[in-house]
């Protein structure tokens, strides 16, 4: 049997690699490892949904930035961009691969209270040391160069028109994943249903499939997205990963802006940018935030009218008047520990591998994060980033490594 022209049985009981989960990480990760010479293996990857139809990737709003308050955030980001915007020359210089850019309206997160402006300076001088362009605005700078927003309740506010914005991440996951299974990488529609570790439980030995296939691997890569707590779990590990509902909508103003809208974080956390041609994005949550079923991608329609629309409009009073096109609500990979990425192996089960809790930013991320595993897969050490920082063992000492500009 096939889906979406890949089968859904393995062609071979053994692999050296195998990765649970074929979207944006799990295809970067696998691209990442035909890339590096001295990898040699063979590698599965294994994807429920080959459509993608529900992935956090193709549910994204495709953005990406350079301002986070760590070091490591902001570089990971830096190489997202290089990848992007050079994405032809990484896949050897192959002619069918398009050449992508970042619209870089840059994004403005504002400060309400002297508190969460600090934070905007601590957060900026780090940015900047990492080579970012990251400027702070006062409330009258914000107002002049973007007279149409409404800053009199505003402190300060950050910005950065360098490498930050809009990029065509379907196109780059498109790309990951075709080249990765034209170098050879194996892609089947089925799903893990069990993991199986070895008697002195130190090592994963296999994978049952859904189909009913056992089969074993030499290491394994959690890249299940929302799944990533489910799949650990299989294997006996503890991940406080868990899926939960984010909202996005698209409208169209009455009377669009003048310019480029920044992708802008609201001290309310609603945020809205720039979507092109007199429309504009807009993403948020309700402020009760649970964890959801995987397969919950129902639409609260009550939401915009309630709470979502009121925090725009007043932000942007051109707003007040337009139509919504479309809306959907997707999932994030929620890491409820800390917000930031747990990748590396697991201190106890060597061969199981974490790439998951990306809470958001994972497309952007996925470039680094890829080129990272594929580094620890092969050499067990990191030649690029050192990811070291977010390995599991903070999760087990419950010891949050805190990213401070979380969306």
């Amino acid at each position: 049997m096939a889906t979406h022209g890949l089968p859904s049985v393995p062609a071979k009981t053994c692999y050296d690699v195998i990765i649970i989960g074929g979207a944006i990480m799990g295809s970067s990760t696998a691209w990442f490892l035909t890339e590096t010479a001295d990898f040699t293996g063979s590698i599965l990857v294994i994807e429920r949904d080959p459509s993608y139809e529900r992935a956090a990737t193709s549910l994204s709003n495709s953005c990406i930035r350079q301002q986070y308050s760590t070091d490591l955030n902001v570089r990971i980001s830096q190489f997202g961009a290089d990848f992007v915007k050079n994405l032809r020359r990484y896949m050897g210089g192959d002619a069918r691969v398009p050449d992508l850019s970042i619209r870089n309206f840059g994004y403005m997160y504002l400060a309400e209270d002297e508190a969460f402006a600090d934070v905007l300076r601590r957060n900026q001088k780090v940015q900047v040391a990492a080579g970012a362009a990251t400027q702070l605005m006062t409330a009258d700078q914000i107002k002049a160069a973007y007279p149409f927003y409404n800053v009199d309740d505003i402190v300060l506010g950050s910005i950065n028109l360098k490498d930050e914005g809009y990029f065509d991440g379907s196109t780059m996951f498109e790309w990951l994943r075709r080249s990765a299974r034209e170098r050879g990488v194996e892609y089947v529609t089925n799903e893990v249903v069990a993991i199986t570790r070895n008697a002195a439980g130190s090592r994963v030995e296999s994978v049952t499939l859904k189909s009913g296939e056992v089969i074993a691997c030499g290491q394994v890569v959690n890249a299940a997205g929302t799944r990533g707590g489910a799949v650990a779990a299989m294997a006996g590990i503890a991940l406080p990963i868990e899926p939960r509902k984010r909202y996005t909508w698209i409208f169209a103003a009455e009377t669009p802006l003048d310019r480029d809208l920044p992708l802008t974080i609201d001290p309310s956390g609603v945020h809205v940018r720039e979507n092109g041609g007199g429309t504009y994005m807009v993403g948020g949550h309700a402020d009760v935030d649970p964890a959801a079923d995987p397969d919950d991608f129902t639409m609260d329609h009550g939401l915009w009218q309630d709470h979502i629309w009121p925090i725009v409009a007043t932000r942007i009073p051109q707003f007040e008047a337009l139509k919504v096109t479309s809306e959907w609500a997707g999932q994030y990979d929620y890491n409820a520990l800390d917000q930031n990425a747990v990748t590396g192996p697991h201190p106890e089960v060597g061969n199981f591998l974490f790439l998951n809790g990306f809470s958001g930013h994972g497309l952007q991320q996925s470039p680094a994060m890829g080129r990272g595993t594929a580094e620890w897969l092969t050499f067990a050490n990191y030649r690029t980033l050192n990811l070291r920082e977010f390995h599991y063992e903070r999760v087990a000492e419950n010891r949050p490594l805190i990213e401070s500009a979380i969306i």
